[in-house]
């Protein structure tokens, strides 16, 4: 066994960790969900035994929070169900698996972060759905199982809050955006970055099996991620005014806080993801360049 197999791999998390794979100089493969359905267990054993990787990340999620609200059983299919056969394919083959998860695993009214250790208490169906996949992994695979949660993530490679703004900034006079909830602007390349470092960790027995959590360091609102954005596009914060969660009323609750803490990773040597602020500098014209040729292919 060797290598990495990264299921999902078409979605913006899925390419980003593909590249830094490369980069790392690691031998991977990608199957997006066109190649793999990861709740079809001849499928997904077939695979592990067709690419034998030592380290699977599944990047494959039912990612529409509203939709799963009256969609609960399709969204558990994909996120619950999906890990469970991806971690039984697992554990039959000895490899690694890294399940991506997500911050709407908590209730969201706490006012300090979250620890990796926090009780869950999920207010949605995606939440709900989402839980179950960490859970079917983490008792699976008590050993060789991990979770990584993320939140507010944002890159390239796909549609996200920053490649919106940036749109609405060439076309809006002023935005209204939420102030009421916190969180944490996480950049996909720097999650991906990690991944890459939790999985050679695993693998060398440095970083034990269960929950860490992928996000970017500080915390913001809404709001002030917007105003910000606006501030590394030249343009004036000003126009961006803040609102409240009831004027955006959205059939999923949204968590009021979900700033998640990063204790675990201290005793892998492996630091935490870096500060919101200084990820979104770097990456934003990346992002801007990337609206910019969509803009031409669409002409």
């Amino acid at each position: 066994m060797s290598g990495w197999l990264v299921t999902g791999s078409g979605g913006m998390l899925g390419q980003d960790l593909l590249a830094a794979l490369a980069a790392a100089g690691e031998r991977a493969a990608g199957l997006d969900r066109t190649a793999l359905d990861i709740t079809d267990p001849g499928a997904v054993r077939a695979a592990l035994e067709a690419y034998a990787p030592a380290v699977v990340v599944n990047c494959a999620a039912w990612t529409a929070v509203d939709d799963a609200e009256v969609k609960e059983a399709e969204a558990l299919a994909v996120n619950g169900a999906g890990p469970r056969v991806l971690a039984e394919a697992c554990k039959a083959s000895g490899a690694v698996l890294i399940q991506l998860s997500t911050d709407y695993v908590f209730a969201g009214d706490a006012e300090t972060p979250y620890g990796e250790e926090a009780p869950t208490g999920p207010r949605s169906a995606y939440g709900r759905t989402k839980l179950a996949g960490e859970r079917a992994v983490l008792d699976t695979l008590p050993e060789t199982g991990y979770v990584v949660r993320t939140a507010w993530l944002y890159g390239v490679g796909g549609g996200n809050f920053v490649r919106t703004m940036i749109r609405l900034e060439g076309v809006k006079d002023t935005l209204d955006v939420v102030d009421d909830q916190c969180g944490q602007p996480t950049w996909a390349a720097d999650l991906a970055g990690r991944l890459v470092l939790l999985g050679r960790a695993a693998l060398a027995g440095t970083a034990p099996a269960g929950v860490y959590h992928g996000t970017s360091g500080g915390e913001t609102t809404w709001f002030a991620f917007t105003r910000e954005i606006f501030r590394l596009l030249g343009a004036d914060p000003e126009r961006v005014r803040p609102t409240t969660s009831q004027a955006f009323v959205r059939p999923a609750p949204r968590p009021a806080y979900s700033v998640l803490g990063h204790d675990r990773w201290k005793p892998t040597g492996i630091d935490p993801i870096r500060d919101w602020r200084s990820a979104l500098a770097e990456a934003l014209p990346a992002l801007v360049e990337a609206d910019r040729q969509m803009g031409v292919t669409s002409q």
